[in-house]
């Protein structure tokens, strides 16, 4: 017979949902406050600003950011009618397509940091240590999270480690 989880551990996977919910609520109206497009834009533009070349193929994007297939074609339809990201042809594989960002994209991803970076603060920072925040990363870590990595990907051109 497989083992059940205990109350404690159902308890502290309640919770991990509920404030993965309301954190992640509360940023967006945040960003839509300061007149920003949802969150899901700036991680978008996030990648694509990360990536060689400012490039991805859809299928990498949706790896990177976590997003449903289906969520992340509407997504980069959304960048592309805004003029934030552009759809190339694959030059070796002319089935094959690349989402590239645009200059427009990436000067709007770091004005949404301002936001962003404001919002984490509100809702995370501001309510942990910095020694608060190392346990949880290392509890989160425990879970498969890459929270690891965050040091060495600290804030450059307005790009959070995420």
């Amino acid at each position: 017979m497989k083992r059940k989880p205990s109350t404690e551990t159902t308890a502290a996977w309640i919770r991990l949902m509920r404030v993965q919910t309301r954190v992640l609520n509360a940023v967006e109206h945040d960003l839509k406050k300061a007149g920003f497009p949802p969150l899901a834009w700036y991680d978008a533009l996030l990648e694509l600003s990360r990536a060689p070349a400012g490039e991805l193929r859809p299928v990498e994007l949706e790896k990177q950011m976590l997003l449903p297939q289906y969520s992340t074609s509407r997504l980069i339809d959304r960048l592309v009618d805004e003029g934030l990201a552009v759809r190339r042809e694959c030059k070796i594989d002319k089935r094959g397509q690349f989402v590239e960002i645009t200059e427009a994209g990436r000067e709007l991803q770091k004005k949404m940091w301002s936001a962003y970076s404001a919002g984490i603060e509100k809702h995370v920072g501001s309510k942990l240590s910095d020694t608060d925040a190392v346990k949880l990363c290392g509890l989160l870590d425990r879970l498969g999270c890459s929270c690891a990595e965050a040091p060495s990907l600290a804030v450059k051109d307005g790009a959070p480690a995420r």
